[in-house]
């Protein structure tokens, strides 16, 4: 009985001390041993008395060493094998300590005697039956991840079934409710015991076999047995039992192993179930016992440690799933910064958004001009895509759309709605929208780059709103002007370029490539007013970044940096595409130039609109912050809203300290300056030098840039370099704070220190705050929207035949109003015509045009003018007729 005891000790021992797995392999590898042994001893015994047996019992000693060594060799692999998976396994609290079963087993065992040879024998084969199983009891512990997979395990196994046999008490079920998990891995513990029993039947058949005896048949299985007084006799103490049946043949090595099952709904079969027994009857035949757990457990105690065990979550339905990446979409940094970025626009803007259908911003020219180029762009998309160049303005004249630039890249957005209350929303909701886009490109360029994100948000807050862009609120074509930082950003990102870190090949991205083609394609069909300057900057870069590519891959890598097949063919099809886009828009402004030689751009216009240095310096009217106070400096300049040129103060300041306090390197810091330099030159015209050797040449020479009318728009880049300067300085200031809280306890900035690396951000923030005016637009007459074209809309000037385009927009009709960056001979014409309306000579004229109504506006007569007294007169002589219709009179032709 004490092998059995010192097997289920061993095997706790095992579970309590992972790392004994490693130092002893198995108890089967230790107890092979000592069943060989066991067994050479019980054939030993009766051979002292016997010299002439010596030779053969020591040679039979010899093979049964040689076997008991390959024996224990196999196990310490089995168990070296097993002993991985015995760490894994998980640990049972409730189980008792090897002290404790050593002590149970100790009292229990009665004390072995051994009177005669033949009891010796025995003896020894019953001993060695134990060694067999204890070595399969200590393997199972190895392999099972309960710790009731001791000598417990085997043993409360076979008590539960012996007990059944005798009361009829399972005492299965006690060890269930003593911690037990119910059938785990019993199948594994059968198999083990099964291949120790069969390696030593195999034993003492061979040692039989050398005696000149019959093998003494199979090791039976563990059997709880009781004592005298009815009780156990231990820990369930395991017996081996080897029987023949009465032909005198061996029992066999058929051996039972209690199995845990489940039951037909798939639930563990409960505690050890019952062992079978092999017996050998009279007929040979192998009788098995198996006390198995009952189909139906409703009248079992439910297991109360099962709410331990570890739970399967069952796997998320769609709506889950669904909802998990639109959280993590959400929680997006770009989606955050682009909700910022909208909301700041619309705080930034106000009060653009408080009466979106009656007022627009800066004032009721241009901006009622781009809100029926808007609104005629998506009309001729749905109905006539062809006409879309050729206007219903400026009748007869062609390629009218390509008077000024077109906002074409807004037409999905003409497409809804009609009339001129639904063309100044949309112009509203575009104006706040392309402040958000302009701040989410510059953010995300400066985070490509390398900044952090509070150095990135002044870099976006101060190109975005910048003071001298408050001038040009009434110009939608330059507001609109967030695809050029966001179509650099995806084009760095798209190469895996960044000033932090250079070009990493493992960061290329054919996609990003293409996507920023694209945006950059849409940001040139605004208009060339800045598109043209930008197609000029990127096509600069992308020459410089291919030689720069070129040198380092043959002068300065030392391992090869690819630039990919995938990227090559994106970087093709998008730049493909961007000129293609480019040269069909330019199709249209070269018909114009050659049918309008004088819309060209001249020197002495060039000189008008250039700002001096000081207009670097000077805010416009439209800043809270310092229009008042640069008032007499703008009095100073020849044409104020084209020469107040201010980036900002607190931008300016920020660029200069990230000369020398910042996360650029020294040559990048290089390029920014040199790049600032060359644009103030640029933008200053013909001021700098006159510029005989700056702007005049590209006048000259560079195809378009005569389109260019107002030299200081070129501002633009030098805001965006100034803000990418501004970046490296905010971003090295935080790095230092985040130092200076690195000693603190907990390590990480304080509130106060987190709100003073917002501070550049709030003075950038504070100087672009505005007090732009937002006039009240004049109403459609009823009359525009049931009078046919052609028609005649008096009086007719630059100004108000803007807000006559915005009329028109609810039918459409041809009009010869029109206003843009130039005007033709023919409305000249028509203007120095009309002037005396209605007389007969005017009437002949319009009629030769193929003009057949007039309309005169009332209301946008000013006072002294001819047309307040000859509205009143009689027509009957002209042959034509006159109709008041509401505030205007209209005139047939």
């Amino acid at each position: 009985m004490a092998p059995q005891q010192r097997g289920g000790a061993k095997s706790q021992t095992q579970e309590e001390t992972p790392d004994a797995e490693h130092e002893q392999p198995s108890a089967a590898a230790q107890d092979a041993p000592a069943a060989a042994n066991g067994t050479m001893s019980a054939e030993v015994v009766p051979a002292e008395n016997d010299d002439a047996a010596k030779p053969a019992a020591e040679s039979d000693a010899a093979k049964l060493a040689a076997e008991s060594d390959a024996a224990k060799l196999a196990a310490e692999r089995d168990a070296a094998t097993e002993a991985p998976k015995a760490k894994s396994r998980r640990w049972w609290p409730f189980r008792r300590s090897t002290r404790e079963v050593a002590a149970t087993a100790s009292a229990a065992a009665p004390p072995a005697a051994t009177k005669d040879p033949e009891q010796t024998s025995d003896t020894s084969t019953e001993a060695k039956s134990d060694a067999a199983l204890q070595a399969a009891d200590a393997d199972s512990s190895g392999t099972s991840s309960d710790s009731g997979a001791t000598g417990r395990d085997l043993d409360a196994g076979a008590s539960g079934r012996h007990a059944a046999e005798s009361d009829g008490v399972d005492k299965g079920t006690a060890n269930k409710a003593d911690g037990e998990r119910p059938g785990r891995h019993a199948a594994d513990v059968g198999e083990a015991a099964k291949t120790a029993t069969e390696v030593d039947s195999g034993k003492t058949d061979k040692d039989a076999a050398a005696k000149g005896k019959p093998a003494s048949g199979a090791t039976g299985t563990a059997v709880a047995e009781k004592d005298a007084s009815g009780k156990p006799a231990g820990d369930a103490t395991a017996t081996a039992i080897a029987e023949k049946d009465a032909d005198g043949k061996p029992a066999g090595t058929a051996t039972r192993t209690a199995v845990a099952e489940k039951d037909a709904e798939g639930k563990p079969a409960g505690s050890a179930t019952g062992t079978a027994i092999a017996e050998k009857d009279a007929g040979g035949a192998t009788g098995t016992a198996v006390a198995e757990k009952d189909a139906d457990d409703a009248g079992r105690e439910p297991d109360r440690w099962a709410e331990f065990a570890g739970r399967t979550e069952p796997p998320p339905n769609v709506a889950v799933r669904v909802g998990r990446r639109v959280g993590r979409f959400l929680r997006h940094e770009f989606t955050l910064a682009a909700l910022i970025s909208m909301a700041a626009a619309v705080v930034m803007t106000w009060p653009t958004l408080r009466y979106p259908r009656h007022t627009i911003p800066q004032d009721i020219w241009d901006p009622t001009l781009q809100a029926w180029q808007m609104s005629w762009s998506g009309h001729s998309l749905l109905t006539d895509p062809g006409r879309i160049w050729h206007s219903n303005a400026f009748y007869p004249e062609l390629w009218t759309f390509a008077f000024s630039d077109s906002l074409l890249g807004y037409a999905p957005l003409g497409m809804i709605g009609e009339g001129p209350v639904a063309a100044v929303v949309r112009y509203n909701i575009v104006f706040v929208l392309a402040h958000a886009l302009a701040a989410f490109g510059a953010y995300m360029l400066v985070r490509q780059l390398g900044a952090g994100r509070t150095g990135s948000a002044v870099a976006a807050a101060g190109y975005t709103y910048a003071p001298w862009l408050l001038a040009q609120a009434g110009h939608l074509h330059i507001i609109s002007n967030g695809g050029i930082p966001l179509a650099l950003a995806m084009l760095a990102r798209g190469h895996g370029f960044s000033f932090r870190h250079g070009y990493r090949p493992e960061r290329r991205h054919a996609g990003w490539a293409l996507a920023g083609w694209l945006v950059a394609a849409w940001q040139l069909s605004l208009g060339f007013g800045i598109g043209l300057v930008f197609a000029y900057v990127l096509a600069l870069l992308g020459v410089g970044a291919l030689l720069t590519w070129i040198f380092k891959r043959f002068r300065v890598w030392k391992e090869r940096r690819p630039f990919g097949r995938k990227l090559f063919f994106a970087d093709l099809a998008g730049g493909a595409i961007f000129v293609a886009v480019g040269g069909l828009l330019a199709i249209p402004y070269f018909e114009v130039a050659d049918d309008h030689p004088y819309a060209r751009r001249g020197v002495e216009e060039i000189q008008l609109y250039s700002p001096p240095l000081r207009g670097f310096f000077t805010a416009p009217p439209e800043s809270w912050l310092w229009g008042g106070l640069h008032e007499p400096l703008r009095n100073s300049l020849g044409w104020a809203p084209e020469m107040t040129l201010l980036p900002g103060f607190a931008l300016i300041g920020l660029a200069l300290a990230g000369l020398f306090f910042t996360i650029w390197s020294v040559r990048q810091r290089l390029l920014l300056t040199l790049g600032i330099v060359v644009g103030a030159i640029l933008a200053m015209g013909s001021e700098f030098q006159d510029g005989r050797y700056t702007y005049l040449p590209l006048l000259e020479h560079v195809p378009g840039w005569d389109g260019i009318r107002t030299p200081g728009r070129l501002m633009l880049w030098v805001t965006l370099l100034l803000g990418i300067l501004a970046a490296g300085t905010v971003c090295a200031f935080v790095d230092r704070v985040k130092e200076i809280s690195a000693n603190r306890v907990p390590p990480w900035p304080s509130p106060w220190l987190r709100l003073v690396t917002l501070i550049p951000l709030a003075l950038v923030l504070v100087e672009g705050i505005n007090t732009t005016k937002h006039p009240i637009v004049p109403a459609q007459p009823a009359a525009m929207r049931t009078v046919e074209g052609p028609l005649l809309i008096l009086p007719s000037d630059q100004l108000h035949d803007e807000n006559a385009m915005l009329w028109s927009t609810t039918k459409f009709q041809d009009i010869v109003n029109g206003g843009s960056g130039f005007v033709p001979k023919k409305l000249e014409e028509v203007r120095q015509v009309t002037a005396t309306f209605p007389d007969q000579n005017s009437i002949n004229y319009l009629r030769q045009m193929g003009v057949r109504n007039v309309v005169v506006a009332r209301d946008m007569l000013e006072s002294g003018s001819p047309l307040l007294t000859a509205i009143e007169l009689p027509v009957d002589s002209l042959g034509i007729t006159r109709e008041d219709v509401g505030s205007v009179v209209v005139y047939r032709l």
